[in-house]
């Protein structure tokens, strides 16, 4: 029962933070910038300290985390780049954005969400207190997620309809993933390749997306302000849950 009403606990945050950036959408810059530090900080103080802890319990070679995450930074690099030589013919120096970049982008952080989901359901596997603790870490971010999407999708020009599509998706695959424990059981060494992925994509897109986004058009201390507020928000998350 209490992994039912966590999760739709985790849909709920996901949503919020998703119509937060739809109903803010004509101030995208300091969100992406807010965003950007989020992104770093769930790298730097989430996902980071997971793999170290995994790879310090079960005796795993580091590398292989180090390799996963240059694999995920390149491969979301070569496919972006690919999308953008493939339309390069339309305006040969002028910058535009692309809405398959966008997609791309949020189908990899629906990707993430499911594996938040199942991280609820293997913690409940444990035990309550547990599950309890990463259900909290998950719905904490998740109001953050929700807005990296919808906020991904509107910078490269998605509509703001098929934004509330991808928004959607986002918000109810972490229930899908907690009940996907149900029938099976994720090894410690997939889960430290698949953090070591996922934290290459969030540097990729945090750095060489978001954060050239969030400055694009003027530049200010109130940005990069905003940029490391993202960061310290996630500390504060990360230590109190």
């Amino acid at each position: 029962m209490e992994l039912i009403v966590l999760t739709l606990a985790t849909f709920f945050s996901t949503l919020l933070g998703g119509l937060f950036a739809i109903k803010f959408k004509d101030k995208l810059h300091p969100i992406m910038a807010f965003a950007a530090g989020v992104l770093l900080g769930v790298v730097t103080f989430d996902i980071f300290p997971e793999i170290i802890r995994q790879i310090a319990d079960n005796n795993f070679d580091p590398i292989e985390a180090m390799i996963a995450l240059v694999v995920g930074f390149l491969l979301f690099h070569i496919l972006e780049k690919s999308i953008l030589i493939h339309h390069n013919h339309e305006n040969d120096y002028k910058e535009h954005k692309h809405p398959q970049v966008g997609i791309l982008s949020a189908l990899a952080l629906i990707g993430h969400s499911f594996m938040d989901g199942v991280g609820i359901g293997l913690g409940f596997q444990i035990n309550t207190a547990v599950g309890l603790l990463v259900a909290i870490a998950v719905i904490s971010h998740d109001f953050t997620d929700g807005m990296n999407t919808v906020t991904l999708m509107l910078t490269n020009k998605n509509t703001t309809k098929k934004s509330k599509i991808f928004l959607l998706f986002d918000a109810l695959t972490p229930i899908l993933g907690a009940i996907s424990t149900l029938f099976f059981k994720v090894s410690p060494h997939f889960l430290v390749l698949y953090l070591g992925f996922f934290a290459g994509f969030l540097l990729y897109i945090g750095a060489s997306d978001i954060l050239p986004e969030a400055h694009s058009e003027k530049s200010s201390y109130k940005l990069i302000g905003l940029t490391i507020l993202g960061v310290i928000f996630i500390f504060c998350i990360t230590r109190f849950t």
